[in-house]
C-alpha cells in the first residue's frame, strides 16, 4: 500500500488544524476545480476509537470547514461533500491508518494471502502493528504486504 504524506495534498494542514482543534480528526481531502465549480470530498472522524461521529457533528465541521475553504480557494462556489468514515472504509492511503489507531481494521497480506484482522495498535511510513482478533499476539505488516485494508466499525 502506498504512503502519501497528507501534508502534500492541497490545503489539507490548513483545514486539518481547523478539523483538529474542533476535536476531530481530517481523514481526508480532496479538491477538484470542475466547470467553474470546484468539487470538495473530505471525511473527518473523532478522535476517540470510542466514539461515533454523528451527523450533527458532521453538519458542525462542514460550516467550519466550507467557510475556511471559501477564504482559501478565493470562492464561494464550493460544492462540498463531508462524511464520516463509515461502517467498513477502505483505507485508500496507508497515511490514513494513525487516524484508526486504537480501533478494528483488516488489512490483505500479500505474503499470507489472506485478511488479518485486530485493533490497530501502532501505524508509521513503513508498517501497522495489530493486535490479532483470534490472539493476544500483535503482528506488524509491513506496507508493502498490504493489498488492501478496510477500517471495520461494529
Amino acid at each position: 500500500m502506498e504512503y502519501i504524506p497528507l501534508h502534500s495534498f492541497q490545503h489539507y494542514d490548513e483545514c486539518s488544524k481547523l478539523v483538529d482543534g474542533m476535536g476531530y480528526y481530517l481523514v481526508e481531502l480532496k479538491i477538484t476545480p470542475q466547470k467553474g465549480v470546484v468539487q470538495v470530498q473530505s471525511v473527518v472522524a473523532c478522535k476517540n476509537p470510542g466514539e461515533n461521529i454523528s451527523v450533527n457533528d458532521c453538519a458542525r465541521v462542514h460550516r467550519q470547514l466550507l467557510e475556511r475553504l471559501e477564504e482559501l480557494l478565493g470562492t464561494d462556489d464550493i460544492s462540498m461533500e463531508l462524511s464520516s468514515p463509515g461502517m467498513e472504509r477502505n483505507i485508500k492511503n496507508a497515511a490514513e491508518f494513525p487516524f484508526f489507531v486504537g480501533r478494528k481494521i483488516r488489512v490483505w497480506d500479500k505474503e499470507k494471502t489472506d485478511w488479518v484482522g485486530g485493533v490497530l495498535v501502532s501505524a508509521d511510513e513503513k508498517s501497522v502493528v495489530l493486535k490479532l482478533e483470534e490472539s493476544e499476539e500483535t503482528k506488524t505488516v509491513s506496507l508493502e504486504n498490504i493489498a488492501k485494508a478496510k477500517f471495520i466499525h461494529l
